[in-house]
Protein backbone atom coordinates (compact mmCIF):
# COMPACT_ATOMS: atom_id res chain seq x y z
CA UNK A 1 0.00 0.00 0.00
CA UNK A 2 1.15 3.52 -0.78
CA UNK A 3 1.54 6.61 1.36
CA UNK A 4 -0.86 9.23 -0.01
CA UNK A 5 -1.08 12.92 0.86
CA UNK A 6 -4.58 14.30 0.31
CA UNK A 7 -5.05 18.08 0.39
CA UNK A 8 -8.57 19.53 0.30
CA UNK A 9 -11.32 17.70 2.18
CA UNK A 10 -14.48 19.43 1.00
CA UNK A 11 -17.73 17.83 -0.16
CA UNK A 12 -15.88 15.92 -2.89
CA UNK A 13 -12.41 15.50 -1.39
CA UNK A 14 -13.56 13.97 1.87
CA UNK A 15 -15.40 10.93 0.42
CA UNK A 16 -12.66 10.47 -2.19
CA UNK A 17 -10.05 10.34 0.56
CA UNK A 18 -12.19 7.94 2.59
CA UNK A 19 -12.29 5.52 -0.33
CA UNK A 20 -8.49 5.54 -0.53
CA UNK A 21 -8.38 4.86 3.20
CA UNK A 22 -10.84 1.97 2.84
CA UNK A 23 -8.59 0.53 0.14
CA UNK A 24 -5.85 0.22 2.74
CA UNK A 25 -3.58 3.10 1.80
CA UNK A 26 -1.62 5.07 4.38
CA UNK A 27 -3.30 8.47 4.21
CA UNK A 28 -2.01 11.84 5.43
CA UNK A 29 -4.52 14.67 5.12
CA UNK A 30 -4.64 18.45 5.32
CA UNK A 31 -7.45 20.98 5.12
CA UNK A 32 -7.94 24.47 6.51
CA UNK A 33 -11.17 23.32 8.21
CA UNK A 34 -10.43 21.26 11.37
CA UNK A 35 -13.84 19.55 11.30
CA UNK A 36 -13.11 18.23 7.80
CA UNK A 37 -9.78 16.81 8.96
CA UNK A 38 -11.46 15.15 11.96
CA UNK A 39 -13.77 13.14 9.70
CA UNK A 40 -10.70 11.54 8.13
CA UNK A 41 -8.66 11.10 11.30
CA UNK A 42 -11.66 9.45 12.96
CA UNK A 43 -11.59 6.98 10.07
CA UNK A 44 -7.88 6.26 10.54
CA UNK A 45 -6.00 8.91 8.54
CA UNK A 46 -3.11 10.94 9.92
CA UNK A 47 -3.44 14.73 10.08
CA UNK A 48 -0.65 16.99 8.85
CA UNK A 49 -0.13 20.51 10.27
CA UNK A 50 0.21 21.97 6.77
CA UNK A 51 0.40 20.99 3.11
CA UNK A 52 4.20 20.86 3.06
CA UNK A 53 4.25 18.40 5.94
CA UNK A 54 1.56 16.29 4.27
CA UNK A 55 3.65 15.58 1.16
CA UNK A 56 6.82 14.59 3.00
CA UNK A 57 7.57 10.96 2.13
CA UNK A 58 4.40 10.62 0.05
CA UNK A 59 4.29 8.30 -2.94
CA UNK A 60 1.27 10.18 -4.26
CA UNK A 61 -0.05 13.69 -3.61
CA UNK A 62 -3.70 14.44 -4.44
CA UNK A 63 -5.34 17.86 -4.27
CA UNK A 64 -9.02 18.79 -4.53
CA UNK A 65 -9.49 22.55 -4.18
CA UNK A 66 -12.21 25.10 -5.03
CA UNK A 67 -10.69 27.24 -7.79
CA UNK A 68 -7.69 28.11 -9.98
CA UNK A 69 -6.29 30.64 -7.52
CA UNK A 70 -6.22 28.04 -4.74
CA UNK A 71 -4.40 25.51 -6.92
CA UNK A 72 -1.84 28.03 -8.16
CA UNK A 73 -1.43 29.34 -4.61
CA UNK A 74 -0.80 25.82 -3.29
CA UNK A 75 1.73 24.69 -5.87
CA UNK A 76 3.33 27.93 -7.04
CA UNK A 77 2.36 30.68 -4.60
CA UNK A 78 3.04 31.23 -0.93
CA UNK A 79 2.92 27.50 -0.09
CA UNK A 80 5.13 26.67 -3.13
CA UNK A 81 4.39 22.99 -2.67
CA UNK A 82 6.27 21.90 -5.80
CA UNK A 83 9.50 22.93 -4.11
CA UNK A 84 8.76 20.49 -1.29
CA UNK A 85 7.59 17.50 -3.32
CA UNK A 86 10.10 14.75 -4.14
CA UNK A 87 10.65 13.86 -7.79
CA UNK A 88 9.46 10.33 -7.02
CA UNK A 89 6.04 11.63 -5.90
CA UNK A 90 3.17 11.40 -8.38
CA UNK A 91 0.85 14.44 -8.28
CA UNK A 92 -2.85 14.08 -9.10
CA UNK A 93 -4.67 17.41 -9.26
CA UNK A 94 -8.45 16.78 -9.16
CA UNK A 95 -9.82 20.32 -8.88
CA UNK A 96 -11.92 21.83 -11.67
CA UNK A 97 -9.94 24.89 -12.73
CA UNK A 98 -9.03 26.89 -15.82
CA UNK A 99 -7.08 24.88 -18.38
CA UNK A 100 -4.40 27.58 -18.47
CA UNK A 101 -3.89 27.26 -14.71
CA UNK A 102 -3.60 23.48 -15.04
CA UNK A 103 -1.00 23.85 -17.79
CA UNK A 104 0.93 26.46 -15.81
CA UNK A 105 1.22 24.20 -12.77
CA UNK A 106 1.95 21.11 -14.88
CA UNK A 107 4.78 22.92 -16.71
CA UNK A 108 6.29 24.00 -13.40
CA UNK A 109 6.08 20.42 -12.14
CA UNK A 110 7.70 19.07 -15.30
CA UNK A 111 10.52 21.60 -14.94
CA UNK A 112 11.25 20.03 -11.55
CA UNK A 113 11.02 16.48 -12.92
CA UNK A 114 7.74 15.77 -11.12
CA UNK A 115 5.03 13.69 -12.81
CA UNK A 116 1.65 15.41 -12.65
CA UNK A 117 -1.79 14.95 -14.19
CA UNK A 118 -4.90 17.09 -14.06
CA UNK A 119 -7.84 14.78 -13.31
CA UNK A 120 -11.08 16.71 -12.69
CA UNK A 121 -14.06 14.56 -11.84
CA UNK A 122 -17.69 14.12 -12.81
CA UNK A 123 -20.29 12.31 -10.75
CA UNK A 124 -21.07 14.62 -7.84
CA UNK A 125 -20.98 13.90 -4.13
CA UNK A 126 -22.97 10.70 -4.58
CA UNK A 127 -20.39 9.36 -7.02
CA UNK A 128 -17.57 10.43 -4.71
CA UNK A 129 -19.09 8.52 -1.80
CA UNK A 130 -19.85 5.43 -3.90
CA UNK A 131 -16.46 5.43 -5.60
CA UNK A 132 -18.05 5.66 -9.05
CA UNK A 133 -16.63 9.00 -10.23
CA UNK A 134 -15.51 9.67 -13.78
CA UNK A 135 -11.95 11.01 -14.04
CA UNK A 136 -11.14 13.15 -17.08
CA UNK A 137 -7.37 13.19 -17.32
CA UNK A 138 -4.88 15.53 -18.95
CA UNK A 139 -1.17 14.71 -18.95
CA UNK A 140 1.34 12.11 -20.08
CA UNK A 141 0.07 8.56 -20.67
CA UNK A 142 2.80 7.13 -18.42
CA UNK A 143 1.75 9.35 -15.52
CA UNK A 144 -1.89 8.34 -16.03
CA UNK A 145 -0.98 4.64 -15.88
CA UNK A 146 0.93 5.28 -12.65
CA UNK A 147 -2.14 7.06 -11.27
CA UNK A 148 -4.68 4.51 -12.48
CA UNK A 149 -4.55 2.19 -9.42
CA UNK A 150 -5.45 5.14 -7.18
CA UNK A 151 -8.08 6.61 -9.50
CA UNK A 152 -9.76 3.20 -9.69
CA UNK A 153 -10.27 3.23 -5.92
CA UNK A 154 -12.21 6.49 -6.25
CA UNK A 155 -13.90 6.15 -9.63
CA UNK A 156 -15.40 3.83 -12.19
CA UNK A 157 -14.53 5.54 -15.48
CA UNK A 158 -11.16 6.99 -16.50
CA UNK A 159 -10.68 8.92 -19.75
CA UNK A 160 -7.43 10.28 -21.15
CA UNK A 161 -8.43 13.56 -22.80
CA UNK A 162 -4.95 14.54 -23.97
CA UNK A 163 -1.98 16.57 -22.75
CA UNK A 164 -1.82 18.79 -19.66
CA UNK A 165 -4.96 20.91 -19.30
CA UNK A 166 -7.03 18.70 -21.62
CA UNK A 167 -8.85 17.15 -18.68
CA UNK A 168 -10.02 20.59 -17.62
CA UNK A 169 -11.20 21.49 -21.13
CA UNK A 170 -13.22 18.28 -21.43
CA UNK A 171 -14.72 18.76 -17.97
CA UNK A 172 -15.92 22.32 -18.59
CA UNK A 173 -17.33 21.35 -22.00
CA UNK A 174 -19.34 18.63 -20.29
CA UNK A 175 -20.53 20.91 -17.50
CA UNK A 176 -21.45 23.70 -19.89
CA UNK A 177 -23.67 21.26 -21.74
CA UNK A 178 -25.08 20.02 -18.43
CA UNK A 179 -26.02 23.56 -17.40
CA UNK A 180 -27.70 24.17 -20.75
CA UNK A 181 -29.61 20.87 -20.57
CA UNK A 182 -30.82 21.46 -17.03
CA UNK A 183 -32.01 24.99 -17.80
CA UNK A 184 -33.78 23.75 -20.92
CA UNK A 185 -35.39 20.83 -19.10
CA UNK A 186 -36.64 23.11 -16.33
CA UNK A 187 -38.05 25.52 -18.90
CA UNK A 188 -39.88 22.73 -20.75
CA UNK A 189 -41.36 21.23 -17.57
CA UNK A 190 -42.47 24.65 -16.34
CA UNK A 191 -44.16 25.34 -19.68
CA UNK A 192 -45.97 22.02 -19.53
CA UNK A 193 -47.11 22.55 -15.94
CA UNK A 194 -48.31 26.09 -16.70
CA UNK A 195 -50.32 24.61 -19.56
CA UNK A 196 -51.98 22.04 -17.31
CA UNK A 197 -49.77 18.96 -17.70
CA UNK A 198 -48.61 16.76 -14.84
CA UNK A 199 -44.80 17.29 -14.63
CA UNK A 200 -44.25 13.58 -13.94
CA UNK A 201 -46.31 12.51 -16.94
CA UNK A 202 -44.50 15.05 -19.11
CA UNK A 203 -41.13 13.84 -17.79
CA UNK A 204 -42.05 10.24 -18.65
CA UNK A 205 -43.03 11.31 -22.15
CA UNK A 206 -39.83 13.28 -22.69
CA UNK A 207 -37.66 10.45 -21.35
CA UNK A 208 -39.02 8.17 -24.11
CA UNK A 209 -38.95 10.84 -26.80
CA UNK A 210 -36.40 12.92 -28.69
CA UNK A 211 -36.02 15.42 -25.83
CA UNK A 212 -34.65 12.77 -23.46
CA UNK A 213 -31.54 13.74 -21.50
CA UNK A 214 -29.69 13.09 -18.25
CA UNK A 215 -31.89 15.50 -16.29
CA UNK A 216 -35.19 13.88 -17.30
CA UNK A 217 -33.86 10.36 -16.79
CA UNK A 218 -31.75 10.63 -13.64
CA UNK A 219 -31.91 14.10 -12.05
CA UNK A 220 -35.33 15.59 -12.64
CA UNK A 221 -35.59 19.23 -11.47
CA UNK A 222 -39.30 19.07 -10.61
CA UNK A 223 -40.00 18.23 -6.92
CA UNK A 224 -41.65 14.87 -6.36
CA UNK A 225 -40.94 13.39 -9.79
CA UNK A 226 -37.85 11.46 -8.59
CA UNK A 227 -37.59 10.66 -4.89
CA UNK A 228 -33.79 10.42 -4.97
CA UNK A 229 -33.20 13.72 -6.80
CA UNK A 230 -32.22 16.88 -4.89
CA UNK A 231 -35.43 18.52 -6.20
CA UNK A 232 -37.41 16.21 -3.92
CA UNK A 233 -35.21 17.11 -0.95
CA UNK A 234 -35.56 20.86 -1.02
CA UNK A 235 -32.69 21.06 -3.53
CA UNK A 236 -30.26 20.18 -0.74
CA UNK A 237 -26.93 18.50 -1.49
CA UNK A 238 -25.91 17.63 -5.02
CA UNK A 239 -24.04 20.11 -7.22
CA UNK A 240 -24.48 23.70 -6.08
CA UNK A 241 -25.69 26.59 -8.21
CA UNK A 242 -22.52 28.54 -7.46
CA UNK A 243 -20.37 25.58 -8.51
CA UNK A 244 -22.23 25.36 -11.80
CA UNK A 245 -21.83 29.11 -12.19
CA UNK A 246 -18.09 28.72 -11.62
CA UNK A 247 -17.82 26.04 -14.30
CA UNK A 248 -19.87 28.09 -16.77
CA UNK A 249 -17.48 30.96 -16.08
CA UNK A 250 -14.54 28.66 -16.86
CA UNK A 251 -16.26 27.69 -20.12
CA UNK A 252 -16.64 31.37 -21.01
CA UNK A 253 -12.96 31.93 -20.19
CA UNK A 254 -11.94 28.99 -22.40
CA UNK A 255 -14.15 30.28 -25.22
CA UNK A 256 -12.49 33.68 -24.99
CA UNK A 257 -9.04 32.12 -25.04
CA UNK A 258 -9.76 29.87 -28.03
CA UNK A 259 -11.97 32.38 -29.87
CA UNK A 260 -14.86 29.89 -29.83
CA UNK A 261 -18.54 30.88 -29.91
CA UNK A 262 -20.69 29.63 -27.01
CA UNK A 263 -23.97 31.61 -27.10
CA UNK A 264 -26.00 28.96 -25.25
CA UNK A 265 -23.27 28.57 -22.65
CA UNK A 266 -23.29 32.32 -22.07
CA UNK A 267 -27.08 32.33 -21.77
CA UNK A 268 -26.93 29.52 -19.23
CA UNK A 269 -24.24 31.41 -17.29
CA UNK A 270 -26.46 34.50 -17.15
CA UNK A 271 -29.45 32.44 -15.99
CA UNK A 272 -27.47 30.78 -13.20
CA UNK A 273 -25.96 34.14 -12.23
CA UNK A 274 -29.45 35.61 -11.89
CA UNK A 275 -30.58 32.56 -9.93
CA UNK A 276 -27.60 32.80 -7.58
CA UNK A 277 -28.15 36.54 -7.06
CA UNK A 278 -31.64 35.73 -5.81
CA UNK A 279 -30.11 33.81 -2.89
CA UNK A 280 -30.04 30.31 -4.38
CA UNK A 281 -26.28 29.84 -4.66
CA UNK A 282 -26.00 27.00 -2.10
CA UNK A 283 -28.92 25.02 -3.58
CA UNK A 284 -28.50 22.22 -6.09
CA UNK A 285 -28.22 23.52 -9.65
CA UNK A 286 -31.51 21.84 -10.64
CA UNK A 287 -33.20 24.56 -8.57
CA UNK A 288 -32.90 26.70 -11.73
CA UNK A 289 -36.51 25.55 -12.09
CA UNK A 290 -37.41 28.30 -9.60
CA UNK A 291 -36.74 30.86 -12.34
CA UNK A 292 -39.56 29.40 -14.42
CA UNK A 293 -42.02 27.86 -11.99
CA UNK A 294 -45.21 29.75 -11.21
Amino acid sequence: MSRIAFIGLGHMGSPMALNLLKAGHDLVVFDLVPAAVKVLTDAGAQAAPDARAAVQGADVAISMLPASRHVEGLYLGETELLAHIAQSTLVIECSTIAAESARKVAQAAAARGIRMIDAPVSGGTGGAAAGTLTFIVGGEAEALEAARPYLEKMGKNIFHAGSAGAGQVAKICNNMLLGILMAGTAEALALGAASGLDPKVLSDIISKSSGRNWATELYNPWPGVMDHAPASKGYAGGFGVDLMLKDLGLAAEAALHSRASTPLGELARNLYSLHSAQGNGPLDFSSILKLYKK
